[in-house]
Protein backbone atom coordinates (compact mmCIF):
# COMPACT_ATOMS: atom_id res chain seq x y z
CA UNK A 1 0.00 0.00 0.00
CA UNK A 2 1.32 3.23 -0.98
CA UNK A 3 2.36 5.92 1.67
CA UNK A 4 0.04 8.97 2.15
CA UNK A 5 2.05 12.52 1.14
CA UNK A 6 1.31 16.30 1.59
CA UNK A 7 -0.55 17.65 -0.51
CA UNK A 8 1.47 19.89 -3.37
CA UNK A 9 1.95 23.39 -2.70
CA UNK A 10 1.58 22.31 1.59
CA UNK A 11 4.60 21.67 3.46
CA UNK A 12 5.56 20.14 7.23
CA UNK A 13 7.62 22.92 9.29
CA UNK A 14 9.92 20.21 10.83
CA UNK A 15 11.23 20.34 14.36
CA UNK A 16 14.96 21.57 13.42
CA UNK A 17 13.23 24.45 11.46
CA UNK A 18 10.27 25.69 14.13
CA UNK A 19 13.34 27.61 15.83
CA UNK A 20 13.34 30.27 13.01
CA UNK A 21 9.37 30.42 12.60
CA UNK A 22 9.08 31.11 16.77
CA UNK A 23 12.06 33.71 16.84
CA UNK A 24 9.77 35.66 13.93
CA UNK A 25 6.94 35.04 15.82
CA UNK A 26 8.43 36.44 19.46
CA UNK A 27 10.33 39.31 17.90
CA UNK A 28 7.27 40.78 15.80
CA UNK A 29 4.88 40.13 19.29
CA UNK A 30 7.35 42.29 21.18
CA UNK A 31 7.73 45.23 18.40
CA UNK A 32 3.89 45.27 17.90
CA UNK A 33 2.60 44.76 21.52
CA UNK A 34 5.37 48.39 22.36
CA UNK A 35 3.71 50.01 19.28
CA UNK A 36 0.08 49.16 20.67
CA UNK A 37 -1.00 46.87 18.40
CA UNK A 38 -3.55 44.10 19.41
CA UNK A 39 -3.94 40.75 18.10
CA UNK A 40 -6.99 39.60 16.01
CA UNK A 41 -7.85 35.82 15.28
CA UNK A 42 -10.45 35.66 12.42
CA UNK A 43 -11.68 32.19 11.19
CA UNK A 44 -9.84 30.76 8.23
CA UNK A 45 -13.04 30.00 6.23
CA UNK A 46 -15.01 32.95 5.36
CA UNK A 47 -18.29 33.38 3.25
CA UNK A 48 -16.75 34.00 -0.87
CA UNK A 49 -18.85 36.52 -0.74
CA UNK A 50 -16.34 38.78 1.48
CA UNK A 51 -13.47 37.85 -0.82
CA UNK A 52 -15.84 38.53 -4.07
CA UNK A 53 -16.66 42.34 -2.40
CA UNK A 54 -13.59 42.55 -0.31
CA UNK A 55 -10.62 41.94 -2.98
CA UNK A 56 -12.46 42.38 -6.17
CA UNK A 57 -13.85 39.87 -8.66
CA UNK A 58 -11.48 40.93 -11.55
CA UNK A 59 -8.52 39.78 -9.49
CA UNK A 60 -6.32 36.79 -10.16
CA UNK A 61 -7.01 36.03 -6.76
CA UNK A 62 -10.65 35.91 -6.87
CA UNK A 63 -10.82 34.73 -10.44
CA UNK A 64 -8.46 31.98 -10.45
CA UNK A 65 -6.54 31.68 -6.99
CA UNK A 66 -9.36 30.85 -4.23
CA UNK A 67 -9.96 27.09 -2.47
CA UNK A 68 -13.85 27.76 -2.64
CA UNK A 69 -16.52 25.40 -1.95
CA UNK A 70 -20.24 24.92 -0.79
CA UNK A 71 -20.45 23.37 2.57
CA UNK A 72 -23.46 20.62 3.75
CA UNK A 73 -25.93 23.34 4.01
CA UNK A 74 -24.90 24.73 0.53
CA UNK A 75 -23.61 27.78 1.56
CA UNK A 76 -20.40 29.13 -0.34
CA UNK A 77 -17.55 29.38 1.63
CA UNK A 78 -13.45 29.98 1.09
CA UNK A 79 -10.47 29.23 2.55
CA UNK A 80 -9.10 32.92 3.15
CA UNK A 81 -6.54 33.71 0.62
CA UNK A 82 -5.55 37.03 2.54
CA UNK A 83 -5.88 38.45 5.80
CA UNK A 84 -7.44 42.01 5.43
CA UNK A 85 -10.96 41.40 4.56
CA UNK A 86 -11.47 39.08 7.63
CA UNK A 87 -10.31 41.90 10.09
CA UNK A 88 -12.44 44.41 8.31
CA UNK A 89 -15.57 41.64 8.73
CA UNK A 90 -14.93 41.43 12.23
CA UNK A 91 -14.11 45.39 12.80
CA UNK A 92 -17.66 46.00 11.48
CA UNK A 93 -19.87 42.68 12.52
CA UNK A 94 -18.11 43.27 16.24
CA UNK A 95 -18.71 46.92 16.02
CA UNK A 96 -14.78 47.88 17.01
CA UNK A 97 -15.38 51.09 14.99
CA UNK A 98 -17.95 52.18 18.02
CA UNK A 99 -14.95 52.24 20.58
CA UNK A 100 -13.81 55.29 18.74
CA UNK A 101 -10.23 56.43 18.20
CA UNK A 102 -7.79 54.38 16.04
CA UNK A 103 -7.71 50.72 16.14
CA UNK A 104 -4.08 49.02 16.02
CA UNK A 105 -4.85 45.37 14.99
CA UNK A 106 -2.21 42.61 13.80
CA UNK A 107 -3.31 38.79 12.95
CA UNK A 108 -1.09 35.59 12.22
CA UNK A 109 -2.18 32.38 10.55
CA UNK A 110 -2.11 30.27 7.63
CA UNK A 111 -4.01 31.92 4.11
CA UNK A 112 -4.56 29.94 1.16
CA UNK A 113 -3.97 30.28 -2.77
CA UNK A 114 -3.89 27.92 -6.08
CA UNK A 115 -1.03 29.24 -6.92
CA UNK A 116 2.37 27.19 -9.22
CA UNK A 117 4.06 25.81 -5.67
CA UNK A 118 8.19 27.44 -5.69
CA UNK A 119 10.72 28.47 -3.39
CA UNK A 120 8.75 30.66 -0.88
CA UNK A 121 5.21 30.31 -2.65
CA UNK A 122 2.81 27.55 -1.26
CA UNK A 123 -0.77 27.28 -1.67
CA UNK A 124 -0.87 26.94 2.35
CA UNK A 125 1.45 30.06 3.17
CA UNK A 126 1.73 32.16 6.49
CA UNK A 127 0.96 35.99 6.68
CA UNK A 128 2.04 38.15 9.62
CA UNK A 129 0.07 41.11 9.09
CA UNK A 130 -1.12 44.64 10.58
CA UNK A 131 -4.33 46.77 10.30
CA UNK A 132 -4.55 50.34 11.26
CA UNK A 133 -8.42 51.22 11.01
CA UNK A 134 -9.87 54.30 11.77
CA UNK A 135 -7.00 57.22 10.84
CA UNK A 136 -6.31 58.61 6.54
CA UNK A 137 -2.97 60.71 8.43
CA UNK A 138 -0.50 60.01 6.37
CA UNK A 139 1.74 59.50 9.49
CA UNK A 140 -0.16 56.10 9.77
CA UNK A 141 1.30 55.20 6.64
CA UNK A 142 4.75 56.26 7.65
CA UNK A 143 4.06 54.08 11.09
CA UNK A 144 3.16 50.93 9.51
CA UNK A 145 6.39 50.52 6.79
CA UNK A 146 8.52 51.59 9.77
CA UNK A 147 7.13 48.90 11.62
CA UNK A 148 7.65 46.32 9.19
CA UNK A 149 11.37 47.25 8.54
CA UNK A 150 11.97 47.48 12.33
CA UNK A 151 10.70 43.68 12.82
CA UNK A 152 12.84 42.91 9.18
CA UNK A 153 16.00 44.76 10.59
CA UNK A 154 15.15 43.01 14.52
CA UNK A 155 15.52 39.86 12.54
CA UNK A 156 19.14 40.48 11.39
CA UNK A 157 17.96 40.84 7.53
CA UNK A 158 20.12 43.02 5.37
CA UNK A 159 19.70 44.20 1.77
CA UNK A 160 16.24 45.36 1.86
CA UNK A 161 14.81 47.64 -0.29
CA UNK A 162 11.67 49.50 -0.33
CA UNK A 163 8.92 50.00 -3.58
CA UNK A 164 7.09 53.19 -2.78
CA UNK A 165 3.96 54.47 -5.15
CA UNK A 166 1.04 56.43 -4.65
CA UNK A 167 -2.29 55.34 -7.06
CA UNK A 168 -4.11 57.99 -5.88
CA UNK A 169 -7.87 58.36 -4.74
CA UNK A 170 -10.74 56.82 -7.23
CA UNK A 171 -11.06 59.93 -9.19
CA UNK A 172 -7.50 60.24 -9.85
CA UNK A 173 -7.32 56.22 -10.77
CA UNK A 174 -10.30 56.59 -13.47
CA UNK A 175 -8.01 59.23 -15.11
CA UNK A 176 -5.37 57.32 -14.94
CA UNK A 177 -7.27 53.86 -16.20
CA UNK A 178 -8.36 55.66 -19.12
CA UNK A 179 -5.22 57.36 -20.20
CA UNK A 180 -3.77 53.62 -19.42
CA UNK A 181 -6.30 51.63 -22.08
CA UNK A 182 -6.02 54.69 -24.31
CA UNK A 183 -2.33 53.99 -24.93
CA UNK A 184 -2.49 50.14 -24.75
CA UNK A 185 -5.13 49.37 -27.33
CA UNK A 186 -3.39 49.62 -30.48
CA UNK A 187 -1.19 47.31 -29.32
CA UNK A 188 -3.68 45.19 -27.57
CA UNK A 189 -2.48 41.98 -30.22
CA UNK A 190 1.14 42.23 -29.01
CA UNK A 191 -0.34 41.80 -25.29
CA UNK A 192 0.15 38.78 -24.01
CA UNK A 193 -2.76 36.95 -23.08
CA UNK A 194 -3.41 37.81 -19.20
CA UNK A 195 -2.82 40.99 -20.55
CA UNK A 196 -5.61 41.39 -23.14
CA UNK A 197 -7.94 39.85 -21.15
CA UNK A 198 -7.23 42.54 -18.07
CA UNK A 199 -7.22 45.09 -20.92
CA UNK A 200 -11.39 45.73 -20.19
CA UNK A 201 -11.51 44.43 -16.77
CA UNK A 202 -8.39 45.64 -14.48
CA UNK A 203 -5.63 47.45 -16.79
CA UNK A 204 -3.75 48.35 -14.24
CA UNK A 205 -2.97 44.96 -13.43
CA UNK A 206 -1.25 44.92 -17.05
CA UNK A 207 1.46 46.98 -15.17
CA UNK A 208 2.28 43.91 -12.84
CA UNK A 209 3.21 41.60 -16.15
CA UNK A 210 6.10 39.39 -16.21
CA UNK A 211 5.81 38.94 -20.23
CA UNK A 212 8.75 40.51 -21.52
CA UNK A 213 6.98 41.75 -24.32
CA UNK A 214 4.23 43.58 -22.97
CA UNK A 215 6.57 45.10 -20.45
CA UNK A 216 8.60 46.60 -23.16
CA UNK A 217 5.10 48.00 -24.51
CA UNK A 218 4.70 49.57 -21.28
CA UNK A 219 7.92 51.37 -21.26
CA UNK A 220 6.46 54.40 -23.13
CA UNK A 221 3.36 54.36 -20.88
CA UNK A 222 1.94 57.27 -18.73
CA UNK A 223 2.78 57.30 -15.10
CA UNK A 224 0.57 57.27 -12.50
CA UNK A 225 2.49 60.07 -10.63
CA UNK A 226 1.15 62.31 -13.37
CA UNK A 227 -2.75 61.56 -12.61
CA UNK A 228 -2.47 62.01 -9.05
CA UNK A 229 -4.33 65.24 -8.18
CA UNK A 230 -3.40 67.90 -6.23
CA UNK A 231 -4.49 66.71 -2.76
CA UNK A 232 -3.05 63.45 -3.51
CA UNK A 233 -0.01 64.66 -4.10
CA UNK A 234 0.05 66.70 -1.47
CA UNK A 235 -0.10 63.92 0.68
CA UNK A 236 2.37 61.58 -1.00
CA UNK A 237 5.41 64.36 -0.84
CA UNK A 238 4.15 64.55 3.34
CA UNK A 239 4.50 60.67 3.62
CA UNK A 240 7.65 60.64 1.42
CA UNK A 241 9.03 63.66 3.19
CA UNK A 242 8.44 61.63 7.03
CA UNK A 243 9.79 58.68 5.63
CA UNK A 244 13.32 60.46 4.92
CA UNK A 245 12.97 61.78 8.36
CA UNK A 246 12.70 58.70 9.93
CA UNK A 247 15.98 57.50 7.91
CA UNK A 248 13.85 55.21 5.59
CA UNK A 249 14.81 54.88 2.02
CA UNK A 250 12.15 54.08 -0.87
CA UNK A 251 12.51 53.71 -4.32
CA UNK A 252 9.61 55.42 -6.09
CA UNK A 253 8.20 52.68 -8.59
CA UNK A 254 5.16 53.86 -10.67
CA UNK A 255 4.31 50.74 -11.85
CA UNK A 256 3.64 48.79 -8.47
CA UNK A 257 -0.09 49.02 -8.29
CA UNK A 258 -0.36 45.46 -6.01
CA UNK A 259 -2.71 42.76 -7.08
CA UNK A 260 -6.15 43.60 -4.69
CA UNK A 261 -8.59 46.17 -5.62
CA UNK A 262 -9.15 47.86 -2.43
CA UNK A 263 -6.03 49.64 -2.42
CA UNK A 264 -5.94 53.51 -2.15
CA UNK A 265 -3.09 56.23 -2.27
CA UNK A 266 0.09 54.36 -0.91
CA UNK A 267 0.88 50.95 -1.62
CA UNK A 268 4.66 49.93 -0.72
CA UNK A 269 6.44 46.49 -1.42
CA UNK A 270 9.91 45.53 1.30
CA UNK A 271 11.90 43.08 -1.53
CA UNK A 272 15.03 41.26 -1.07
CA UNK A 273 17.48 40.05 -3.78
CA UNK A 274 18.17 36.91 -1.93
CA UNK A 275 15.27 35.77 -2.78
CA UNK A 276 15.36 34.85 -6.43
CA UNK A 277 11.75 35.76 -8.74
CA UNK A 278 9.89 35.65 -5.24
CA UNK A 279 11.88 38.82 -3.91
CA UNK A 280 8.75 40.35 -2.01
CA UNK A 281 9.29 40.04 2.17
CA UNK A 282 6.24 42.42 2.79
CA UNK A 283 3.72 43.84 1.00
CA UNK A 284 0.50 46.61 1.36
CA UNK A 285 -1.04 49.55 1.23
CA UNK A 286 -3.66 52.26 2.21
CA UNK A 287 -7.45 50.71 1.35
CA UNK A 288 -9.72 53.73 2.84
CA UNK A 289 -12.95 52.61 0.99
CA UNK A 290 -12.82 48.73 2.05
CA UNK A 291 -15.00 49.27 5.19
CA UNK A 292 -17.61 50.86 3.61
CA UNK A 293 -17.79 48.31 0.74
CA UNK A 294 -17.85 45.71 3.24
CA UNK A 295 -20.91 47.28 4.84
CA UNK A 296 -19.51 49.34 7.64
CA UNK A 297 -19.16 53.17 8.30
CA UNK A 298 -16.90 55.13 5.83
CA UNK A 299 -13.24 54.51 7.77
CA UNK A 300 -10.11 54.52 6.37
CA UNK A 301 -7.39 51.84 6.88
CA UNK A 302 -4.28 50.84 5.80
CA UNK A 303 -1.83 47.64 6.48
CA UNK A 304 0.87 45.10 5.36
CA UNK A 305 1.62 41.35 5.40
CA UNK A 306 4.04 39.35 5.19
CA UNK A 307 5.03 35.97 4.16
CA UNK A 308 6.69 34.12 6.82
CA UNK A 309 8.22 30.75 4.08
CA UNK A 310 10.28 33.42 2.68
CA UNK A 311 11.70 35.31 6.09
CA UNK A 312 12.52 31.74 6.89
CA UNK A 313 14.56 31.11 3.92
CA UNK A 314 16.33 34.45 4.80
CA UNK A 315 16.88 33.55 8.11
CA UNK A 316 18.22 29.88 7.02
CA UNK A 317 20.49 31.87 4.77
CA UNK A 318 21.60 33.94 7.51
CA UNK A 319 21.91 30.53 9.88
CA UNK A 320 21.48 33.22 12.76
CA UNK A 321 18.86 30.81 15.04
CA UNK A 322 20.05 28.17 16.83
CA UNK A 323 18.08 24.99 18.27
CA UNK A 324 16.90 24.96 22.27
CA UNK A 325 19.98 24.15 23.91
CA UNK A 326 19.11 20.88 26.08
CA UNK A 327 20.32 21.98 29.78
CA UNK A 328 20.18 17.95 31.26
CA UNK A 329 19.79 15.20 29.46
CA UNK A 330 18.65 11.93 31.74
CA UNK A 331 19.50 8.17 31.33
CA UNK A 332 18.34 5.63 33.58
CA UNK A 333 17.78 1.73 33.67
CA UNK A 334 15.92 -0.17 35.94
CA UNK A 335 12.50 -0.36 37.00
CA UNK A 336 12.82 2.05 40.04
CA UNK A 337 15.35 4.19 38.57
CA UNK A 338 13.08 4.94 35.26
CA UNK A 339 10.00 6.29 37.67
CA UNK A 340 12.41 8.22 39.63
CA UNK A 341 13.83 9.22 36.57
CA UNK A 342 10.59 11.07 35.05
CA UNK A 343 10.16 12.65 38.72
CA UNK A 344 13.88 14.51 38.24
CA UNK A 345 13.10 15.35 34.73
CA UNK A 346 9.94 17.24 35.91
CA UNK A 347 11.43 19.01 38.56
CA UNK A 348 14.17 20.40 36.59
CA UNK A 349 11.62 21.35 34.12
CA UNK A 350 9.77 22.98 37.16
CA UNK A 351 13.16 25.19 37.80
CA UNK A 352 12.83 26.41 34.54
CA UNK A 353 15.33 24.02 32.83
CA UNK A 354 15.27 22.17 29.14
CA UNK A 355 15.47 18.33 30.32
CA UNK A 356 15.34 15.63 27.63
CA UNK A 357 14.44 12.01 29.23
CA UNK A 358 15.72 9.08 27.81
CA UNK A 359 12.90 6.75 27.29
CA UNK A 360 14.62 3.88 24.72
CA UNK A 361 14.85 1.49 27.73
CA UNK A 362 18.28 0.96 25.76
CA UNK A 363 21.57 -0.33 27.17
CA UNK A 364 23.13 2.79 29.31
CA UNK A 365 26.25 2.43 26.53
CA UNK A 366 23.36 3.56 23.61
CA UNK A 367 21.74 6.16 25.94
CA UNK A 368 25.14 7.80 27.16
CA UNK A 369 25.68 8.11 23.32
CA UNK A 370 22.63 10.05 22.65
CA UNK A 371 23.45 12.30 25.56
CA UNK A 372 26.62 13.07 24.29
CA UNK A 373 24.92 13.84 20.61
CA UNK A 374 22.17 16.20 22.32
CA UNK A 375 24.17 18.59 23.13
CA UNK A 376 22.98 18.58 26.73
CA UNK A 377 25.24 20.65 29.33
CA UNK A 378 25.03 17.62 31.59
CA UNK A 379 23.75 14.15 32.05
CA UNK A 380 22.15 12.65 34.81
CA UNK A 381 22.16 9.21 35.35
CA UNK A 382 20.09 6.69 37.21
CA UNK A 383 20.22 2.94 37.89
CA UNK A 384 19.69 0.70 40.78
CA UNK A 385 21.99 1.92 43.15
CA UNK A 386 20.55 6.18 42.50
CA UNK A 387 17.22 4.54 42.98
CA UNK A 388 17.37 2.70 46.41
CA UNK A 389 19.79 5.58 47.69
CA UNK A 390 17.32 8.18 46.08
CA UNK A 391 20.69 10.42 44.37
CA UNK A 392 21.27 10.78 40.91
CA UNK A 393 24.82 11.32 39.21
CA UNK A 394 25.44 14.43 38.24
CA UNK A 395 27.77 14.68 35.17
CA UNK A 396 29.24 17.74 33.22
CA UNK A 397 29.66 16.23 29.67
CA UNK A 398 32.25 19.20 28.29
CA UNK A 399 34.32 18.63 31.53
CA UNK A 400 33.73 14.80 32.61
CA UNK A 401 33.82 15.69 35.82
CA UNK A 402 31.27 13.78 37.76
CA UNK A 403 29.60 13.58 41.36
CA UNK A 404 26.66 12.24 43.11
CA UNK A 405 23.77 14.64 44.61
CA UNK A 406 20.76 13.88 46.58
CA UNK A 407 17.78 13.80 44.02
CA UNK A 408 15.80 16.35 46.84
CA UNK A 409 18.64 18.82 46.70
CA UNK A 410 18.33 19.37 42.81
CA UNK A 411 15.82 22.06 43.22
CA UNK A 412 17.69 23.93 45.97
CA UNK A 413 20.44 23.93 43.34
CA UNK A 414 18.60 25.68 40.81
CA UNK A 415 20.97 28.71 40.72
CA UNK A 416 24.29 27.14 41.46
CA UNK A 417 23.31 24.49 38.54
CA UNK A 418 21.52 27.49 36.14
CA UNK A 419 25.49 29.18 37.14
CA UNK A 420 27.29 26.62 36.15
CA UNK A 421 25.72 25.98 33.08
CA UNK A 422 26.05 29.68 32.08
CA UNK A 423 29.85 29.05 32.65
CA UNK A 424 30.44 26.16 30.48
CA UNK A 425 28.44 27.79 27.32
CA UNK A 426 30.21 31.44 27.85
CA UNK A 427 33.42 29.07 28.06
CA UNK A 428 32.27 27.35 24.67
Amino acid sequence: MSSIQAIRGTRDILPDEVGKWQRIEAIARDLLSRAAYQEIRTPIFEQTALFERGIGEATDVVGKEMYSFKDRGDRPLTLRPEGTAGVVRSFIEHGLQAQGGVQRLWYLGPMFRYERPQAGRQRQFHQLGVEVLGSADFRADAETIALATDILQSLGLKDLRIELNSIGNGDDRQNYREALVNYLTPFKAELDADSQDRLTRNPLRILDSKDAGTQKILDNAPSILNYLGADSQQRFDRLQQLLSDLRISCNLNDRLVRGLDYYTHTVFEIQSDDLGSQATVCAGGRYDGLVAELGGSDTPGIGWAMGLERLVILLQQLQTVKSASVDFYIVSKGEKAEAQALVVAQTLRRSGFTTELDLSGSAFGKQFKRADRSGAAACLILGDAEAESKTVQLKWLKTGEQTAIAQSSLHPMTEDLRSQISHLRDDG
